[in-house]
């Protein structure tokens, strides 16, 4: 998050923890720039009015070496503000003051629509090979017939691992929005996965308690 009002970047920060996201705020464009390549975060919220580099010259300096998505957010409403933005690179633009489930949704939604276009990609791991392209998953060399939504979140789950989901969280990303099921959809389909995958291993798919699930991999 670049935005040089530690007001509105605290208040940003608290609804990004409450959604689970890991964040870090810079107040100036230049720190941004110097910061985003060792940072590598998934997602930029930029605002325009910096000290030092002005946004649209951060969006500009990070398309150079990344397509990840940015949000600019700002209190510039004007159409030509807004336009200039998405030329320059920017996958949304939000106008100043926002509300705060508006916000989140429009992350999610850039997220999913950035991850859609992520190149498949084969998850290798100690007697697991999770392969997206193919649809199928060789768990200690035998091929296991998963259901769509068991191989989406055993996906989902060892794409992220050691990152700690809860049941609302797994069925927003595995079933979506318009799911009308309980949060006991997702204990079914953890203990299927974990009927399936009974062998000893140095990963696993962990319950935290009170909390919701992991997938558990050693560094």
């Amino acid at each position: 998050m670049v935005d040089d009002d530690a007001h509105i970047a605290e208040l940003i920060t608290l609804y990004l923890n409450k959604e689970g996201y890991a964040s870090k705020t810079v107040a100036s464009g230049r720190a941004a720039v110097e910061i985003f390549p060792e940072y590598s975060p998934h997602l930029v919220l930029l605002d325009l009015m910096l000290p030092e580099i002005d946004g649209y010259q951060v969006c500009q300096e990070i398309r150079k070496i990344s397509t990840i998505p940015i949000i600019m957010l700002t209190a510039r409403s004007e159409v030509f503000d807004k336009v200039l933005g998405l030329e320059m690179g920017a996958d949304d633009y939000i106008v100043k003051p926002f509300d705060s489930k508006e916000l989140m949704a429009r992350i999610k939604a850039v997220l999913r629509r950035f991850e859609s276009k992520t190149p498949i990609r084969q998850l290798v791991i100690p007697n697991l090979t999770i392969n997206q392209s193919n649809h199928t998953i060789i768990y200690h060399g035998v091929v296991l017939d998963l259901p769509p939504k068991e191989f989406e979140l055993l996906h989902f789950l060892v794409s992220n691992p050691n990152q700690v989901f809860t049941r609302e969280q797994l069925l927003e990303r595995i079933w979506d929005y318009d799911f009308m099921g309980d949060t006991r959809t997702v204990d079914v389909h953890i203990k299927r996965l974990r009927e399936k995958m009974t062998n000893t291993d140095s990963w696993s798919i962990k319950t935290v308690w009170g909390v919701g699930y992991k997938f558990d991999k050693p560094a």
